[in-house]
């Protein structure tokens, strides 16, 4: 069976081919250079960001240890005697307005000064006095503070003294407790967009600060969160993954301290231009689909028609009948002359009949 396309499909099949192939070259590179683009200018924001508030945040940790590490060297300090120690303390809390309670920790977790003058408290629990005890330069745990019952940050710097065979010996630690919420401040200040911020969670994925409240005030667990179990051991790393149902696409970089400072935004915000090319695109190819078949059509129409009448003429003259006008002859194009050829070809056809009819006339 022979397979028969109309001049339409083929009109059209050619005009797609000469319209599209450029056009979807064109919207190829466009994508591309919107996604590189768009994708570097991502990279860029969220790595200064990021930068930014680690550099922020190591600041406010470095200041904060100084304080503690010099204030430890004094003898008073060294004394690991309450009376002698708390003047200090007080005026560390004067200075550091940020803290709200300035303490020491002897060797056995207990308490010995306080800044706030109240009864001792055992802290031999806490992962920060065990960090100094071991001879860490700095101890820090964000908990629930012992002292306010509310999230605290507390940062711990070893005391060390000299035994008599001139060994250095930790005596004990000093501590300072800061509210979550002044550090959250800092850094939840910090924007890309309308989505995009920074959240900052310590070495054991508990919440130092977060934008939202529900986070920060609770001192969240962020230990199984995609962003803390794919964080970097140093440096920054680009992550893409969950959050809360929202496609994200972040940052996760280490600070000076251990801790892991990130800086995220919504994916379809990042890349809101790649997809405003997409759908630019999609439009272009869309319109120029329509307009080529509107095109082809009235083409193939103008093709067809007449071929389509000229058809139609030559069948008429193979069955014996007498076509008198046809009006293609007057077109001055390959149609007009096939016109012409198929009243030419009618015309002798029709002679030629005539002839034979007389030839076979009684009486010839």
């Amino acid at each position: 069976m022979k397979v028969t396309i109309s001049i339409f499909y083929k009109i059209l099949a050619a005009m797609l081919l000469v319209a599209l192939v450029p056009l979807s070259t064109i919207w190829y590179v466009d994508y591309r250079t919107a996604n590189n683009y768009t994708t570097a200018a991502i990279q860029q924001q969220l790595a200064e960001l990021s930068d930014r508030t680690v550099t922020q945040v190591n600041d406010w940790v470095g200041m904060n240890l100084k304080a503690l590490n010099q204030n430890a060297a004094l003898a008073d300090m060294v004394s690991m005697d309450a009376k002698r120690q708390n003047p200090i303390l007080r005026s560390i809390l004067n200075e550091y307005r940020w803290s709200y309670l300035a303490f020491t920790i002897g060797p056995h977790g207990m308490n010995i000064g306080r800044s706030d003058d109240k009864e001792p408290i055992d802290y031999s629990d806490r992962i920060y006095f065990k960090q100094v005890m071991e001879g860490k330069p700095m101890g820090s745990q964000v908990v629930i503070s012992k002292t306010t019952n509310k999230p605290a940050l507390i940062l711990s710097a070893p005391i060390y003294f000299t035994d008599s065979s001139g060994t250095r010996q930790v005596a004990g630690g000093i501590a300072m407790g800061s509210s979550i919420a002044e550090l959250s401040e800092r850094i939840t200040t910090l924007r890309i967009g309308k989505t995009g911020f920074a959240f900052l969670l310590d070495e054991n994925g508990k919440v130092v600060a977060h934008q939202k409240e529900e986070y920060a005030d609770t001192s969240a667990d962020f230990s199984k969160h995609p962003a803390f179990t794919g964080r970097p051991a140093s440096g920054r790393k680009e992550l893409v993954y969950d959050d809360t149902g929202r496609k994200v696409i972040a940052y996760a970089q280490t600070t000076t301290h251990g801790w892991t400072m990130v800086t995220q935004q919504d994916y379809d915000e990042a890349y809101a231009p790649v997809q405003s090319a997409t759908l630019r695109g999609v439009v272009i190819l869309a319109v120029t689909i329509v307009l080529v078949t509107l095109v082809a059509y009235l083409v193939s129409k103008m093709l067809s028609d007449p071929i389509r009448n000229l058809t139609r003429i030559a069948d008429e003259i193979s069955r014996g009948r007498v076509v008198t006008k046809i009006a293609e002859v007057q077109r001055g194009d390959e149609i007009g002359r096939l016109a012409g050829a198929i009243d030419r070809m009618g015309t002798s056809i029709h002679l030629a009949m005539e002839r034979l009819r007389s030839g076979n006339s009684p009486g010839s």
